[in-house]
């Protein structure tokens, strides 16, 4: 007999392989396999996409990808809950109200998808400037709504979290609920560690004094720079109050309705 196709007789008489040889010959397949397996989900855009929404930037570019979607039923009872919503408030109804769902780039240079909430005459001007800044590849930490810090403005700010709407608690107000802009989603503030603002409360810097001063770096925001040329072409205004605060921009104060065109 051949020894390469030598056979063994099981106890029924029928041929099978040298038991050695065969589980040579299984083990061969099985490391096959995996190799194949791995090769495939590697080459996967779904599988090379973090569980967070995050992509690489050296992946396939999909832009900003701006979205304009009305604010949930959901989403709307997490913000009452987070205390963001209350008799005093002016935004009493989640139609007046729009979601704004934008990717950005963070401190890695990586893809993240971000939502601001904002007042809905304004929606369209912040989808705008954020696209604008998604193609300036202005880094922004991080971009959820304030309902996901329980309505704590000072905690998302110390996260370094761009956010927008909230009626803020009266503890942590700077302005009468009617007239604030950030009550009415009228105002936007961006990457708080980077630029901070000066608290005449605790007579301090919040979140952190450490990037106090206006030089030109990573996530700062600058006069002339990306970010208030974005946002005044739209017609914004920056630190629109009495002391610094350059995370800051508004429509106006105190807040009004905000007409489309008034800074194009």
């Amino acid at each position: 007999m051949n020894v390469i196709a030598r056979n063994v007789w099981n106890r029924s008489g029928s041929p099978s392989l040298h038991p050695i040889r065969g589980a040579r010959l299984f083990a061969m397949v099985l490391a096959v396999a995996l190799v194949l397996a791995a090769c495939a989900r590697a080459s996967s855009p779904e599988e090379s996409q973090k569980d967070n929404g995050t992509r690489s930037a050296a992946s396939a570019d999909v832009g900003a990808d701006a979205q304009i979607r009305k604010v949930t039923r959901r989403q709307w009872d997490a913000m009452v809950d987070a205390g963001m919503v209350r008799p005093e408030c002016p935004i009493q109804r989640p139609a007046a109200l729009r979601v704004v769902e934008v990717n950005h780039l963070d401190f890695n240079g990586d893809i993240k998808r971000g939502r601001l909430v904002v007042n809905a005459d304004v929606a369209e001007s912040v989808a705008r400037i954020f696209s604008e800044l998604y193609d300036e590849q202005f880094p922004i930490r991080r971009m959820e709504p304030v309902e996901a810090f329980n309505g704590d403005t000072n905690l998302s700010l110390a996260a370094d979290n761009t956010s927008a709407f909230n009626c803020r608690r009266a503890d942590q107000i700077n302005a009468p609920f009617a007239a604030s802009p950030h009550a009415n989603g009228r105002a936007v503030d961006i990457n708080p560690r980077e630029n901070p603002w000066r608290d005449l409360r605790c007579k301090c810097w919040f979140p952190s004094p450490k990037n106090r001063l206006r030089d030109a770096e990573p996530g700062k925001i600058t006069k002339g720079g990306v970010v208030w040329r974005a946002f005044r072409a739209e017609g914004w205004i920056w630190q629109n109050i009495d002391v610094p605060d350059y995370m800051h921009f508004d429509t106006g104060y105190p807040s009004r309705p905000f007409r489309g065109d008034q800074g194009r």
